[in-house]
């Protein structure tokens, strides 16, 4: 890793996202993605390339000239998870820096050791501004770029309005607390143990202890009751903004907003959702029957003066009173807007509690068996009232340890596009290893039952190639090789959404390349002349795989190479350098994508990140 300075300390580091500083008032504002160092004395970042020892500085701030370190409005920046570091330069200007962390957990750690650090400047205001700069003004207060900041601070109680923060003593710093927590549920949940707090959609509880990443302690503001619930099943009050509505889908993407809509079929049914190439901006997608059924997309536009509007027409000052006035008038648009029948779906329940890692067989009711490979059985089952996937050892086939180790693996993956692991059953034979149930199966045979209705539907395709892309792009992120990767290893929930699953194969790798022992057994069709040649995987050895499982998709489940042996694949692939053909009905620029895929040069293979930027712009 870059090093933070000679014998500095290091406190906390991870990988977030910094929002560029626009020093020309001309430039177009952008994010990218950060290595964050913190330092007792020090805020550092590098740029994002995840070779440790390639990363190079980008900037640092001195956290004595910090002047505050708060939260931004949600509806700002259209991103969750934004808070700021006010300091000034050494030219005496004041500055503030726009970062967004990955989850809330990780912006509160962040923001917790930030203050702590920060807490005896004596350059501390007492206020801040909760917006940021847009057309020379702050778009919390409207007022000019140099305007005093307008929102007091939350994270001190002790300072007078209107004066200076003075120094505080060591006692001081202690009483320096957050305001208590406010979540607001947006999904019913039902309790599983007898810890749980059940959560009913738009209720309202007080978080009493958030220690753990996914699984939160909290109190029922109106009944008083407590209890543990999922944190991605709420979201912060002060935050909520749009969230709060149904047809609201946050970052979904074109092709995901398309599928929403096309599957509710519904006259005028519509979403709002976070612009893919404009940022700051919001997208209305409306499904519409007339001439023939199909999807439009408007951008919702702001005037000079603050009002959203889609014609105009109709102007209002918040984007619900806009849609509510386009309920009962079209005004340029095909038809009046239907909010959808069923909103957004509820998020995959995340995996165990620290503490209940184990799972006793006698809560499982094995139901009909799913599918059966190599290594065991896959049966429905009920954990208490949940429905799960239980994969059953055979005993011989492998090591318990190496089944022990791909749950140990997919217990630290946490994706909406990878499948969930719940917990074990290793005390008794055979071993059990409990995921979360996806309804309709593998992807392959997904693909082959409704091939007839896929076929000239490229959005759907293309979305579910995206979903995919999302969840490898995780893992890339989280320094994790498949080696297995096919659409007979992915899985289709019950509203369409496609999850990576088996993680058999997969290693936690340092140095991003594994390198598979003489006898190592991976799929021929789907692998890299590099494994071919020297089993050499890595993480750009799976976006070859991901290349020919976008073939699959494009091809609705057909068998890469046809009837081809696979010593004929081996000497097609590495001696001859050839790649699979373009499918029927496949768009060029699809198959574009995946030739990139299929670069003879390792090196030259694109990013899972980068496929998915490709087909945003597109």
């Amino acid at each position: 890793m870059a090093g933070t300075g000679k014998n500095e300390e290091v406190l906390k580091e991870s990988f977030m996202t910094k929002r560029s500083q626009n020093k020309r008032a001309f430039t177009h504002p952008n994010w990218k993605e950060r290595w964050f160092v913190l330092s007792p004395e020090n805020l550092i970042y590098y740029d994002g390339d995840k070779q440790s020892g390639r990363r190079k500085e980008r900037g640092r701030v001195k956290l004595s000239q910090v002047v505050a370190v708060e939260c931004v409005d949600t509806e700002v920046f259209h991103r969750d998870w934004v808070f700021q570091l006010c300091y000034n330069s050494e030219e005496n200007e004041q500055i503030v820096l726009y970062i967004a962390a990955a989850t809330s957990q990780e912006r509160d750690q962040w923001l917790d050791h930030l203050r702590r650090l920060v807490a005896q400047n004596p350059c501390l205001s007492d206020h801040y501004h909760n917006g940021c700069i847009k057309g020379n003004q702050w778009t919390c207060c409207k007022g000019g770029k140099d305007v005093s900041a307008c929102t007091r601070v939350t994270w001190t109680n002790n300072n007078p309005v209107g004066q200076p923060t003075p120094s505080p003593t060591p006692d001081a710093r202690s009483e320096m607390m957050p305001q208590r927590k406010v979540v607001v549920a947006l999904y019913d949940y039902n309790a599983i143990d007898p810890g749980d707090i059940p959560l009913r959609k738009h209720e309202e509880f007080e978080v009493i202890e958030d220690t753990q990443e996914y699984w939160w302690k909290m109190k029922n503001l109106q009944t008083g009751v407590e209890g543990f619930a999922p944190s991605n099943y709420v979201r912060e009050k002060e935050t909520l903004g749009l969230h709060q509505y149904d047809w609201y889908l946050g970052d979904a993407t074109r092709q995901r907003a398309e599928v929403f809509l096309m599957q509710q079929e519904r006259e005028g049914c519509f979403v709002v959702r976070n612009s893919t190439t404009n940022s700051g901006i919001y997208t209305l997608s409306l499904f519409s029957k007339r001439s023939h059924p199909q999807v439009k997309h408007y951008h919702i536009k702001k005037d000079a003066e603050g009002n959203y509007y889609l014609s105009h027409n109709i102007k209002c000052q918040t984007i619900p009173d806009l849609i509510f006035r386009h309920q009962h008038n079209p005004a340029g648009l095909p038809v009046r807007l239907r909010p959808p029948t069923h909103g957004r779906h509820a998020p995959t329940i995340p995996g165990p509690h620290p503490d209940k890692w184990e799972i006793d067989p006698n809560e499982l009711n094995l139901l009909e068996e799913l599918g059966s490979g190599q290594f065991g059985v896959v049966r429905h089952g009920k954990l208490r009232n949940l429905d799960v996937a239980v994969k059953m050892m055979k005993e011989g086939t492998m090591s318990e340890n190496d089944f022990i180790e791909e749950a140990q693996v997919m217990t630290k993956l946490r994706h909406p596009n990878l499948v969930q692991l719940y917990g074990v059953c290793s005390m008794y034979r055979p071993i059990y290893i409990v995921t979360e149930y996806l309804k309709n199966g593998s992807l392959l045979n997904y693909l082959r039952s409704k091939d007839k209705v896929l076929l000239n539907n490229n959005e759907i395709l293309l979305d579910m190639c995206l979903q995919v892309c999302e969840g490898m792009a995780y893992l890339e992120r989280q320094k994790f090789i498949h080696r297995d990767l096919a659409a007979r290893n992915c899985l289709v929930g019950a509203h369409g959404e496609i999850k990576v699953g088996d993680f058999g194969l997969a290693r936690h790798v340092v140095d991003d390349e594994y390198t598979g022992s003489g006898g190592a057994k991976f799929p021929i069709k789907w692998a890299a002349p590099e494994v071919l040649n020297f089993m050499r995987f890595s993480s750009k050895s799976d976006v070859w795989a991901y290349g020919v499982l976008m073939w699959e998709v494009f091809s609705c489940g057909k068998m890469p190479y046809g009837k081809a042996k696979n010593t004929e694949v081996v000497e097609m692939v590495v001696q001859k350098g050839c790649v699979l053909d373009k499918p029927r009905f496949c768009p060029d620029n699809v198959y574009n994508v995946m030739r990139k895929c299929w670069d003879r040069t390792p090196e030259m293979r694109p990013a899972f990140s980068d496929i998915i930027r490709i087909f945003q712009d597109e």
